[in-house]
């Protein structure tokens, strides 16, 4: 039998009454950095590199 912090849903709930509001924005933050990285970085090495990782994370980019 699942619980409420088994779900996506739940673990956010319980971030949010566990974390400081400093703690989520840092949080957040870091989670912009990495999807401006995955987006924008184009260096060919990186650039492949994140794109394989994309694909594995279920994302589509072509």
């Amino acid at each position: 039998m699942a619980t409420v912090s088994d779900s996506v849903h739940g673990r956010i709930e319980h971030a949010q009454t566990r974390l400081t509001p400093a703690q989520l924005v840092a949080g957040f933050l870091l989670i912009a950095a990495l999807g401006f990285t995955l987006l924008f970085v184009q260096e060919p090495l990186v650039h492949d590199s994140l794109h394989n990782f994309r694909h594995a994370a279920g994302i589509t980019c072509h």
